[in-house]
């Protein structure tokens, strides 16, 4: 059973944690506003822009691009967006468990595995054909950094070295949660029901300057870097999310055994003082009898 002394040393000790956990709280929650702006500014220049290259490109007669031919290849490649470092909840384990459910789901593709962070590549690595792992000047890549990462991967498709390309990652909800994605990012994908609605939303012709073919050469590669920047992103802050709600629940647990080692040893400080002076009433007792 523990004495006083050593409950004094946990409770400095827990003390000493919860002083830690409350700071790299303060650091998350810091990083995490930033990290928000720049996602949720990003997000709907996004989306519009996949959005306009989809409309124009069902519309334009008889368009083809290499970023929408399918590839008769079996090779796939998977960028995965994990983080450095840990203490942040379930943000990496999520993603692995995500991506393994996913090689299950994939058997007809030989998939290899690019990484951005560490993390759940080293999960994983013994499991999967594992390819480079990107790294960069600061935690938070920049947009040209990020560009040579799609510049790259982008490039073995149009060769034909891989067949698809996809994304894994967390896309960021809001600063309490995430939701963990495995997208396609090329071929990018039109379906034919999808064109016959855009069809039926827009039954006439639209005036294009220059020609809709051009603008398409123009605006697909854009789309593709752009999707390639907002996933990482979306990562970068859920990441940050989730590491500030470990910490706050770190906080709150270390509050908790502060408090119930306090109650543990005031009882065995009552319970000395007690039995001391029940020794003294009895040696007084004693003398007087």
């Amino acid at each position: 059973m523990a004495n006083i002394k050593d409950l004094k040393k946990k409770i400095k000790s827990t003390k000493g944690t919860l002083k830690i956990t409350k700071a790299m709280k303060l650091v998350s929650a810091s990083k995490l506003n930033k990290a928000q702006v720049r996602i949720l500014g990003l997000r709907p220049y996004s989306t519009e822009l996949e959005e306009t290259v989809r409309t124009v490109s069902a519309l334009a007669t008889n368009y083809t691009n290499e970023y929408f031919k399918p590839r008769e290849n079996r090779n796939s490649v998977v960028l995965v967006i994990s983080s450095d470092k840990g203490l942040c909840g379930g943000y990496n384990t999520l993603l692995a468990k995500t991506v393994r459910k996913f090689i299950g789901e994939t058997k007809d593709e030989d998939l290899k595995f690019f990484f951005i962070g560490k993390k759940v590549r080293d999960l994983i690595q013994r499991e999967v054909n594992s390819g480079k792992t990107f790294s960069f000047a600061k935690a938070d890549p920049t947009y040209e950094e990020v560009r040579k990462v799609a510049d790259e991967l982008g490039t073995m498709f149009l060769t034909g070295e891989v067949g698809k390309i996809y994304v894994a990652y967390n896309s960021f909800i809001s600063a309490i949660a995430f939701d963990t994605k495995i997208r396609q990012l090329l071929p990018m994908q039109v379906t034919a029901e999808t064109k016959e609605a855009i069809k039926v939303k827009y039954p006439y012709d639209f005036k294009y300057e220059p020609t809709a073919e051009q603008i398409l050469d123009t605006l697909i590669p854009e789309v593709y870097l752009t999707t390639v920047y907002t996933c990482v992103l979306d990562a970068i802050a859920s990441e940050h999310g989730s590491r500030m709600n470990a910490m706050e629940n770190a906080s709150k647990n270390c509050k908790e055994m502060v408090k119930k080692l306090t109650l543990k040893m005031n009882k065995l400080r009552q319970a000395r003082i007690t039995t001391e002076l029940i020794e003294v009433v009895s040696g007084a007792e004693s003398l007087n009898g």
